[in-house]
């Protein structure tokens, strides 16, 4: 295989002394986007992709097997608001979900159909908050590439707007107060208020009456104080009381704040839980007397539920309701209170080794009743009821062969059915899927997820890797169309839980993040050599693959072992540790990776920093780096920065290519380029391992054309 030429970067000899350590940055230009050199130069990658991309013959294929495998439909949960049900929608060749409205009798109607706001796809349906009575609904659309995000509010019954837009909502809380003529919302202050190329979230906690200019929503909670802060908001059945959880970024603890609302404009707040004293996640709801049913990981690092008063703030009063099960992390819980029922009712999801169970409690005393049966050993996620009191919860169900699929628990029958209507099913691949458990460098012990083609195959199959391994958030054994197309094309796709992210609890997580980052990629690799020894695989058909944080995960595992991959591919990742938080939302994220701006931190960070631990003259694997030109999370400058350096360095033959996505963000693609993406990803990681499609597409089509 020849060489490519890459298009000229320009090297500085910048060094920064920072705490006397030389840290070396000599592609720092890359992040002026707007500079023409850069333009010009990220313009001759985009060419060099494209014609690498038109090389890749088999993609075609992979984009047919990509669809023939991907589920359309209602694929969450509905929302149960008085007399109607909430859903969203998205069928076969929609660029973007749209969202319905169901009515007693069963009569659907869409309410907003983004693509009637914007034929170019690029505006979707972000969230949506139905009233307590259903009968208008605050909506909010994003523009991928814009950084705002405008509340509008619509009467349900016309689909007619009664107010908004509210804007600088992005990421937002919603509360509606009893009677559907205000709610609590959380905004970011504007622009002109704030001090030049300010970049904290700088959020406050606002209360709008519908019909009233937005100018005039008083702000009652929140300020300069808090500048990285995110807030939900809860309030009671009865409107009387609301409650607001802090989170300083995504920090694995929170405050929580509670107020009588006596007067809704000026609630006088009450600091019930402080996160920084007892280091844990504290989330709260209301009961029907207005005590409060606590979900946390105090004293519980795999969680547990309590029962707190209002204006406790001890922890040691509150009652445990249902303790922790150290083997079986707690995923959430929903109350089931209808006055119909004989007794008020806990439900409570875990995972157990990778699986989801549901159980039934009583919401006073904790006690069990029952398990309430599953399709299969999968996931469980999205439990929701009738607001304010529920009797039927919803959740939704998915494994390694079935797509996400909504059922219904009706807590005064005792049954569970499959909600009609909800998924319109791809082809269904036959998927071998297990669990094992492998060793880490130090003797722990690693859960690894193995998706395989169900027939038997002895030697070592093309093999794609996953991972993520940040901000505690946890694998489980979804359904993910492109590791079904994978499979179904004759590859093994595997998922490694390793430490930092949550899947054993709070510890989990504890033990991958800060000063222990290194051990989340440090398990990522043992995981590889795993494959490896154990003749699943060979290092010349091993493909890795991370997201964002898992970005990060693959680049810095590649820079460390880049003799166990044959190829890498990253999606909007961190790669320059040292200048992250001056990208995007980097500086709310120091609590999960540290700060360059304190010396012991910049150690940890520069220890495996992907960018900066490129070693000049190895032979680097294929990489794929992908990312938006617009990122509002992670920021552009960590894919362009990190292919410079690798085009640089490497001694091999394998592309370094980068494929950047306009007029899309982070993670909000309209659905075509969403598809195209996962196309290109797997023909960039079937080409460089060896794994064909076109046996299984010609199958397909054969298959076809039988008479039936």
């Amino acid at each position: 295989m020849a060489r490519l030429f890459y298009p000229a970067a320009w090297r500085s000899d910048m060094v920064e002394d920072l705490f006397g350590f030389p840290v070396s940055d000599p592609y720092r230009w890359l992040e002026d986007g707007d500079d023409a050199r850069v333009r010009n130069w990220a313009a001759a990658q985009d060419r060099l992709f494209r014609a690498c991309r038109d090389g890749w013959r088999e993609k075609r294929s992979w984009a047919s097997l990509l669809d023939q495998m991907s589920s359309f439909g209602v694929s969450e949960p509905p929302m149960a608001r008085g007399q109607v049900m909430f859903l969203a929608e998205q069928l076969r060749g929609d660029e973007q979900r749209r969202l319905l409205v169901v009515d007693a009798q069963g009569n659907r109607r869409v309410l907003v159909d983004p693509v009637q706001v914007d034929p170019s796809g690029h505006t979707g349906l972000y969230a949506w908050w139905p009233s307590r009575e259903g009968e208008r609904v605050a909506v909010q659309m994003e523009v991928a590439e814009q950084p705002g995000s405008d509340i509008l509010v619509l009467d349900v019954r016309t689909g007619e707007t009664v107010d908004g837009p509210l804007p600088r909502a992005r990421n937002t809380s919603l509360a509606w107060l009893p009677g559907g003529d205000a709610f609590y919302y959380v905004s970011r202050v504007a622009d002109e208020e704030l001090d030049p190329g300010d970049k904290r979230l700088q959020r406050r906690v606002r209360l709008h009456r519908i019909g009233s200019a937005w100018q005039a929503d008083a702000v009652v909670f929140g300020g300069d104080d808090a500048p990285d802060h995110y807030y939900g908001l809860t309030v009671s059945a009865d409107g009387r009381h609301l409650a607001i959880t802090a989170t300083a970024g995504p920090a694995s603890q929170n405050d929580v704040y509670a107020a009588e609302l006596v007067d809704p404009e000026a609630p006088r707040f009450v600091k019930i839980v402080d996160g920084a004293a007892i280091r844990a996640r504290v989330l709260p709801r209301f009961l029907a007397d207005n005590d409060l049913l606590l979900v946390t990981d105090y004293q519980a690092p795999c969680g547990r539920v309590c029962v707190a008063r209002r204006h406790d703030a001890d922890p040691a009063a509150w009652r445990t309701l249902v303790a922790e099960d150290p083997q079986a992390p707690l995923d959430e819980c929903l109350v089931l209170d209808d006055p119909a029922l004989p007794r008020p009712l806990l439900l409570v999801a875990r995972t157990r080794h990778g699986a989801s169970d549901l159980t039934l409690h009583d919401l006073d005393s904790g006690r069990p009743l029952t398990g309430l049966p599953l399709p299969g050993a999968g996931v469980v996620s999205s439990l929701r009821t009738n607001n304010p009191h529920g009797r039927h919860a919803w959740f939704s169900y998915c494994d390694a062969t079935t797509p996400p699929t909504i059922y219904r628990y009706d807590a005064g029958s005792g049954k569970t059915e499959l909600e009609t209507g909800a998924t319109i099913a791809g082809r269904t691949p036959e998927i071998r899927s297990r669990s094992v458990r492998y060793p880490a460098g130090d003797g722990t012990e690693i859960t690894l997820f193995l998706f395989t083609p169900a027939e038997e195959h002895q030697g070592p199959r093309p093999t794609l890797l996953y991972g993520y391994g940040s901000f505690g958030m946890p694998m489980r054994p979804w359904f993910f169309p492109m590791a079904a197309a994978w499979v179904e094309a004759g590859g093994t796709y595997a998922v490694a839980c390793v430490r930092g992210g949550g899947e054993e609890g709070r510890h989990w997580h504890d033990a991958g993040r800060g000063p222990h980052k290194h051990r989340a990629i440090s398990d990522f690799n043992d995981a590889a050599t795993w494959l490896i020894e154990t003749g699943r695989t060979t290092p010349g058909q091993l493909a890795i693959f991370g997201q964002s944080g898992g970005g990060l995960l693959v680049t810095a595992a590649a820079t460390q072992r880049p003799d166990l991959y044959a190829a890498v591919i990253a999606e909007g990742p961190l790669c320059d540790m040292v200048r992250y938080e001056h990208f995007g939302l980097g500086c709310t994220w120091t609590e999960e990776f540290g700060s360059a701006s304190q010396p012991e931190q910049l150690q940890w960070l520069l220890a495996y920093s992907p960018y900066h631990n490129i070693t000049p003259g190895a032979s680097y694997p294929a990489f794929l780096l992908t990312g938006a030109v617009t990122d509002l999370q992670t920021g552009e400058a960590h894919v362009t920065k990190m292919c410079a350096a690798l085009q640089h360095a490497t001694s091999g033959d394998r592309p370094i290519l980068m494929r950047r996505e306009p007029d899309t963000a982070h993670a909000a693609f309209p659905a075509s380029k969403e598809r195209a993406l996962a196309a290109d990803i797997l023909a960039f990681a079937g080409q460089y391992t060896g794994l064909s499609p076109e046996k299984t597409t010609t199958r397909s089509r054969e298959t076809a054309a039988e008479p039936h």
